[in-house]
């Protein structure tokens, strides 16, 4: 395990780190940063309850209806009770 490790390392430290100079535009520079607004109004934005909202969970109810109930179907054992129980008895 601590051979890999070290061995990715290594490996990693092969690597060219990427040239950034210039990737900048030079308007962008020296420009001055973006204001800082409060969080609170742009949740009550984004909390706004619209048509679209209601329309896209609507749409996803049925899926998620059937995701999970695939996901009850999955959770069952992987091998059946009497294919188990007659391999068990084959160890024995």
């Amino acid at each position: 395990m601590r051979l890999a490790l070290a061995l990715f390392l290594a490996l990693a430290a092969c690597v060219e780190f990427p040239a950034l100079d210039g990737t900048v535009a030079p308007e962008n520079a020296n420009a001055p940063f973006p204001a800082l607004v409060p969080l609170d109004p742009l949740i009550a934005q984004a909390g706004m309850t619209d048509n679209r909202a209601a329309t896209e969970q609507a749409d996803m109810t049925p899926r998620l209806t059937n995701l999970r109930a695939r996901a009850a179907r999955l959770r069952g054992p992987v091998i059946p009770a009497p294919i188990r129980n007659r391999m068990l008895r084959g160890i024995r």
